[in-house]
Formats: structure tokens, sequence, C-alpha cells
């Protein structure tokens, strides 16, 4: 019976969406517009990179001509140098938005067709009932903030308030998200926590997508700094997922990183959360490694998105690129025949493109293993191909979305 491993790129778009100008994004195009900072000298930090974007085992599976088959354009550097070694193609998102639960849950197969509520770009920005019930249900003496904000920026215009008066630090973006930033010492981690736990009960009627706790630690003279205790509290999909097609075959399942609150811990198997991409995939391959068979490794590399593009990094974000490029070869190695590898990405955030929010792009459709005959299979109507295609491979039956490229 065969395993499979699941690797979402988070956020590493590869050309705007057919819809992408509903969202303001056309023309928006992660790995192109990188690639093509770095060409022209832009992608260059000392110590850290410089020159081209180089991806030679990215490429060599086909991302390049995956961006070319989503925008019509090879992006400088990207074209494999020999025969392409995956099946390679582009997938466009149906779900309504561009965010990281509804893209997670189309590839497992429940594209979300009714939009995400949002918080209007006012001042304040959240509903005053909204407001009102969760300072009094977590017992706050107030919130700050109460607008769309970056969340570094935020951090440091109320860190030294938040400190000195002990009230939270609210606030959303053009995501479906409500936010909460708080010092884990002066606040306390495990309050934040329930803090977040109410406001997702008060966020419901207004169907936000997710609530985040954002701990942060530091000091007005030494500056404040997020720490990697992150907690997404999400709404649970409203349909059965390939994770659930899992859980009720009684296959082995290991979600890593953001997988378990993305999907609201619901069939997410065992469970673990290192810090920072790096860690994240040791963590997959090891997971791997001692999966049995018909087993299932789902893992997100959110450093992409939170460390790079939400900063509009593109030296960070050609770096991280490259990091996670010169990693692929221990993932080829520990596939045994039979075994497959997906590699994809959930939404786009183009550090070139204005403001500091996802973008609404394709994204790449890289699967590969043992055995597996190379080719080409073209554009993907659904995120959902991806996890119908799992679900074949892996012996389950069909999903309620997508059709599988086998």
């Amino acid at each position: 019976m065969a395993r499979a491993l699941l690797i979402v790129l988070d956020s590493v778009g590869i050309g705007g969406a057919p819809d992408a100008d509903r969202y303001g994004d056309a023309g928006s195009d992660t790995v192109g517009h990188i690639a093509e900072a770095c060409a022209a000298g832009r992608g260059d930090r000392p110590g850290l990179r410089a020159g081209a974007l180089r991806l030679p085992n990215l490429t060599g599976l086909g991302l390049g001509l995956a961006c070319e088959g989503a925008t019509g354009r090879m992006p400088p550097g990207l074209a494999a140098e020999g025969p392409v070694q995956a099946l390679w193609g582009h997938a466009v998102e149906t779900a309504a938005g561009k965010d990281t639960p509804s893209g997670h849950w189309e590839i497992a197969g429940v594209p979300v067709r009714e939009p995400w509520g949002h918080f209007p770009d006012t001042r304040p920005a959240f509903p005053a009932e909204l407001t009102a019930a969760l300072i009094e249900r977590a017992g706050l003496p107030g919130i700050l903030g109460d607008r769309h904000a970056s969340g570094t920026a935020i951090i440091e215009a109320f860190g030294a308030e938040h400190v000195r008066t002990g009230r939270p630090i609210c606030y959303t973006s053009a995501d479906s998200v409500f936010q909460i930033a708080a010092h884990e010492e002066t606040f306390g981690l495990e309050r934040l926590y329930e803090a977040c736990r109410i406001a997702r009960e008060v966020c419901n009627p207004y169907r936000v997508g997710r609530v985040i706790a954002r701990p942060f630690l530091g000091s007005e003279a030494d500056g404040f700094r997020r720490t990697g205790n992150r907690k997404d509290f999400s709404v649970a999909p409203p349909a059965g997922t390939l994770l659930d097609e899992l859980a009720a075959a009684g296959r082995s399942v290991v979600s890593v990183g953001k997988i378990g609150d993305i999907f609201a811990h619901r069939a997410t198997g065992r469970e673990i959360k290192p810090g920072g991409n790096a860690a994240c995939l040791d963590a997959a391959l090891d997971a791997f490694t001692g999966l049995p068979e018909g087993g299932f490794v789902f893992l997100n590399l959110v450093d992409f998105d939170t460390e790079h593009g939400h900063r509009r990094d593109v030296p960070g974000y050609a770096a991280e690129l490259e990091a996670f490029d010169a990693r692929l070869p221990e993932i080829q190695a520990v596939l045994k025949p039979g075994d497959l590898c997906v590699i994809t990405a959930d939404h786009g955030n183009d550090p070139t493109w204005t403001g500091t929010e996802h973008t609404r792009e394709q994204v790449p459709v890289l699967a590969f293993g043992p055995g597996l005959t190379p080719r080409s299979i073209g554009q993907r109507e659904t995120f959902a191909d991806i996890g119908a295609s799992v679900a074949v491979h892996l012996g389950l039956p069909p999903l309620g979305a997508g059709r599988a490229w086998w």
C-alpha cells in the first residue's frame, strides 16, 4: 500500500488567478516577481544571498514550466536544464477568498464557495457589540488597536501601552481574521489563548475564518519581538476532507506545522508544531521515514508567508525558497517505491505587490515519487484536484470535489 507526503509552501503563488482582478491582484506573481527582482539585483542582501534566484531542484521538478503555464512567461533562471522529473502543472482556487484555511481546505477536497466575513478598514474596525462581548467575557480592561494593521507594526506602536495597561492589542487585515497580540510574561500566554478561545466564539456570527493569538516578548527599551507560540483558532471545515477519509479508513496521519490549527484539529492525527520551516521539514521527514503503509504526512511551511511575504521582504523570501530547494534531495531520499510527494501552495503573497496582504494567485502542483512518469498535468480547475489525486493514490473513496490526474 502506498504512502503520501503533501507539502504546502505557504503563499508561494505563481501568477494571478483568472479572477484576481476581483481582489485587486491582477498581475501579482509571487515566484515570478521574486525571480525578476533577483535578476535585477533587488534580491541581494549582504550576508544572506545575492544574484539570480537559484532553484535547480524545483526547476528540475517543473516549477518553471508551471509558472509559464500559469502566466505565459518563464521567470528568469527557472527553465529546467534537463528533462523534468515530476508531474507538473498549476491549479486555480475556486473558493471565495485568498486565505490559509480556504486554500488548505480546497486542497483537501472542500472548496468554500460562500465568502468569509471581513472587517472594514475603518477605525474602529470591529463592531462595538463584538468588542464589548470580548471585554466582558474575557475580563479585559479594554483593548488597543481596533484597526487594520501589520502585526509587527502594531506591536511596535502599542506594545509599551499594552504592558502598562494590560489591554491586549486587537487588529485585523484584508483576510478574515481577528488577531490578538499580548506579552507572554506580563499578560500571560495561557491567558492570551483563553481570550482567543472566547474571541473565536464571539466572532462566529460574523463568519470570521480565524482568530489568531500573536504572543510577543521584549520591552519598550529593547524592542518587542513576536515569538513562535502563535496559535490559530479556526472554524472547522464544513464538510469531510481528505483527512476525514483517512481517519475513517484507520490510516496513520501526521500533521506538521499549522495543519492542526487550520483544520480545527479534526482528523489531523499526530500533530507536530516546531518553530520555523527547517524544523518543520525535519519533523515531517522524520515522521515520513517511520510512516506505515497507507499513511499520510501533511506539512505546512509558513515562513514564506509570515516572515517574508507579509513583510514584503524579497531577499528573505528568495533565500527561503533557495533553502527549501536545497533540501529536496532529502525529501526524495525518504520516498520508497509506491510513495508520492506533492508540493503546492495555498495562495500567493507577492512581496513586490502593494500592501502587506495575500494575493489571489494560482499555485504550482509538482508531484513525484519512484516510478512516476513525468508529464504535464496542465491547469487544474480547482485546488481540490490535489486532494482527489492523493485519495486515489492512497486507495481512498472519492472526495466531495476535485478530479484526480491519474
